[in-house]
C-alpha cells in the first residue's frame, strides 16, 4: 500500500511557537522533487514536545497544504492506549491516509502488552496503521513474532522497522508475507532492507535531499539496481552526519544552513548542535553540493 521514499518532516519553531509559514514551504519543497509521502508528527517532528492541540495543528497543516498529492502518515502513537486513539481518529478526521504510530515508551509493556496496544487502536479507529518499531528510543523491542500477529489485523499495513539489524528485518518479512509493509527507519539501512523485501524509508535525510532519497527508492522499485545502488552511497555520508547528535537537531541545522528555514531551534531537553558537530554538518553538505 505504501512504498517508496516519505519524509519525517521537521516541525519549523521560531521563538517557541511553530513556523507554520516555514511548515508549509518544505511540504512544497518536498513535493516538488518527488517524494512519495509526507509523515508529520514523528520523531523527527519533535512530536514528544508538542502540545496536543500543536500536535493536531501540525497533521491540519500538512494534510491541508499536500492536498492529496501525496500520502500522509500521521504520527499518531503514545505510551497511553486512550490518547493513541484521540490521536488517531483526529488524524482520520483530518483526511489523513494512515497514521504512524511508534510503540509505547517508557511503560515498558510486554510483547502481549504491545500486542493490545495496537489491536485497540486499529479496532477503535478505521484508518491504516503502521507501526514503529525503535527499541533505541522506547526500550522495548517487538519481536517479529508480534509484528506478525499484527500483521493479520486488516487495518495494520506495514511497520518502520529501526532495530537495524537485517536478521530482524528479514524475519518480520519471512513472518509477514509480501502484503505487509516493511519500511526502514534508519537512512542509512534503506538498500540493504530493500533488497531483503522491503519497501522503502521513512526518511530523515529526505528533508534535506528529497529528490535522491526518492529516486534511490524508484530506481529500486522499478528494477534499476544499479542505479539505485550508486545513489544509496552517494547518500550514506549525509545518513550518517544526520545523527551526528540526537535527531532532529543535525537536520534543523542542515535545512537552515540551506536556508529552508529561519530558525534550527528544538525544544528542550533537546538543544542545538555543538559547533564540532555544526562544522561537520556543514562540510557534509558542501561536499554534497547542497550549500
Amino acid at each position: 500500500m505504501f512504498q517508496g521514499a516519505f519524509t519525517a518532516i521537521v516541525t519549523p519553531f521560531q521563538n517557541g511557537r511553530i513556523d507554520e509559514a516555514a511548515l508549509r514551504d518544505l511540504i512544497e519543497f518536498q513535493i516538488a522533487n518527488g517524494i512519495h509521502g509526507i509523515v508529520p508528527c514523528g520523531t523527527t517532528g519533535e512530536s514528544a514536545t508538542l502540545s496536543h492541540e500543536e500536535h493536531e495543528r501540525v497533521v491540519e497543516i500538512t494534510v491541508e497544504q499536500v492536498k492529496k498529492r501525496v500520502p500522509v502518515i500521521a504520527g499518531t502513537g503514545s505510551n497511553n492506549t486512550t490518547e493513541a486513539i484521540r490521536l488517531t481518529k483526529h488524524a482520520k478526521e483530518c483526511g489523513a491516509d494512515a497514521a504512524l504510530m511508534i510503540a509505547p515508551y517508557y511503560n515498558k509493556p510486554t510483547q502481549e502488552g504491545l500486542y493490545r496496544h495496537f489491536r485497540e487502536v486499529a479496532e477503535t479507529v478505521d484508518l491504516p496503521i503502521i507501526v514503529y518499531n525503535i527499541p533505541g528510543r522506547t526500550a522495548v523491542n517487538m519481536e517479529p513474532e508480534t509484528i506478525a500477529r499484527l500483521a493479520e489485523i486488516p487495518n495494520i499495513v506495514g511497520v518502520k522497522e529501526a532495530t537495524g539489524s537485517m536478521k530482524q528485518i528479514t524475519d518480520i518479512i519471512r513472518l509477514c508475507g509480501d502484503g505487509f509493509t516493511v519500511l526502514s527507519g534508519e537512512d542509512y539501512i534503506t538498500f540493504p532492507l530493500m533488497c531483503v523485501g522491503g519497501k522503502g524509508v521513512i526518511s530523515v535525510v529526505s528533508n534535506i535531499a528529497p529528490r535522491d532519497m526518492a529516486d534511490m527508492c524508484t530506481h529500486f522499485l522499478n528494477g534499476r539496481f544499479q542505479e539505485a545502488y550508486a545513489l544509496y552511497y552517494q547518500l550514506l555520508p549525509l545518513c550518517h552526519v544526520m545523527f551526528v547528535e540526537t535527531n532532529p537537531a543535525p537536520v534543523k541545522a542542515a535545512l537552515k544552513m540551506m536556508g529552508k528555514i529561519a530558525s534550527d531551534e528544538v525544544r528542550l531537553p533537546l538543544v542545538g548542535l555543538s559547533e564540532a558537530s555544526r562544522a561537520k554538518v556543514a562540510r557534509a553538505l558542501k561536499d554534497y553540493g547542497l550549500m
